[in-house]
């Protein structure tokens, strides 16, 4: 680790390291959800505790007779709810504090609610090389569940495009502070903003080992895709980024949570998705990620069932992204070949998808350094919007067949 960075970041790495979870821990994580019912949108603002909402106003403040001690005012905070027995006064500590409601059914805010981001500076890094700045926030708007973002900022641009980087369960974020890897990725004037999946790395806690990301792959899907438009209105609330140029980068659930954000959230302009996990009949019947012994748990109809509405292949079609490269590694086991050839058929039109024979050319496409190079020129509107086009580009690359940039 850098030590350029502040003694803060040196005792944030250390307490978070206290925690870290051997790899094995790392395959068991999630809960089943409550059925939760709708209650409001997601927002970024709110009072800075995220329990105890601002008190209501007296209306005597205003020139107003005083309420009758006890009695209930006309209209309360959103945060608020009306409980049994609140016309009496009988109002329970509880039920005034802010409510988390969160709909693990759909890939959009609607239908949720969720505190403020409270943002937390935990470390930073002056100029690295003169080339990037490295600050780590962490943000929480789920009691109990915070996410650290690394916000990686080239130096010298003003407002940068930036891009949103989700790797695949089970991951690390330790790249993230990598002096090659955050030059690597602030290269062309991107500013890079990384972050954890639900139940991955440091966000996999208080769980039995039973439970683990894809077991509750409808919570763990959900909760991510609306970190993503969560993270989004945090970075424009900021203020310091171009947010008419976004994109994002996903690889294997990162790419799938990449397809139901952007599905629902139109910021996202760019996708640059490399074997996303979809076609949940065909993917948990053969993935190389599910267990022997625990697959027969994910073929069960219920399994499915509940799963369904959160199935990347139901809302690809719907995608209006409109830069959209779509990568396969076909000798990757992880998604079978049943499930790329429907997760190909089902993407619109504007797509163009890459299929790497196996993992050796998908390396040598990228070893110039050059891999990311094609959603960063998309991003930075350097390439003509590729939305309408009149049909589907496919590339497919061998390890007879390189190229730098695909």
């Amino acid at each position: 680790m850098s030590d350029r960075f502040r003694k803060t970041r040196i005792v944030f790495v250390a307490v978070i390291s206290g925690f870290m979870i051997s790899s094995s821990m790392l395959a068991r994580a999630q809960s089943a959800p409550a059925a939760g019912q709708a209650n409001g949108s997601g927002n970024s603002s709110g009072d800075s505790s995220g329990n105890t909402p601002a008190p209501v106003r007296n209306s005597a403040q205003d020139g107003k007779a005083a309420p009758t001690p006890g009695a209930v005012p006309d209209q309360l905070p959103s945060n608020y709810r009306l409980v049994p027995n609140a016309e009496n006064g009988n109002v329970s500590s509880e039920s005034l504090h802010p409510k988390i409601v969160e709909s693990w059914t759909t890939p959009a805010l609607e239908g949720s609610h969720f505190g403020p981001a409270q943002p937390v500076k935990l470390g930073e890094s002056g100029a690295v090389d003169n080339a990037y700045t490295n600050e780590i926030q962490r943000v929480t708007w789920r009691a109990g569940d915070p996410i650290d973002l690394y916000i990686i900022k080239p130096v010298g641009v003003e407002k940068p495009p930036v891009i949103l980087y989700l790797y695949s369960y089970p991951f690390e974020t330790d790249r993230f502070v990598n002096e090659d890897f955050c030059k690597f990725l602030v290269r062309n004037g991107m500013a890079a903003v990384g972050f954890p999946s639900a139940l991955t790395a440091g966000r996999y806690q208080g769980r039995p080992m039973k439970q683990w990301f894809v077991s509750e792959m409808r919570e763990s899907l959900a909760k991510t895709a609306h970190d993503v438009q969560l993270i989004l209105n945090y970075l424009s609330d900021r203020g310091d980024f171009d947010m008419n140029r976004v994109g994002m980068f996903g690889d294997g659930s990162g790419a799938s949570i990449a397809i139901l954000a952007a599905a629902v959230d139109p910021r996202i302009k760019s996708l640059d998705l490399v074997d996303p996990w979809g076609d949940w009949p065909d993917w948990v019947a053969k993935s190389d990620r599910i267990p022997d012994n625990e697959r027969p748990n994910f073929l069960k109809q219920e399994w499915l069932d509940a799963n369904a509405p959160m199935d990347p292949l139901k809302w690809l079609p719907q995608l209006k992204t409109p830069n959209l490269r779509l990568q396969f590694v076909e000798s990757i086991g992880i998604t079978p070949p049943e499930a790329q050839a429907k997760i190909a058929a089902a993407v619109p039109k504007q797509a163009k998808i890459v299929r790497y024979e196996n993992a050796a050319a998908f390396k040598a496409s990228v070893a110039h350094g050059s891999g990311l190079d094609w959603l960063k020129d998309h991003v930075r509107g350097e390439v003509a919007q590729q939305y309408g086009a009149g049909s589907q580009e496919q590339v497919k690359v061998s390890t007879q067949s390189q190229s730098p940039r695909q």
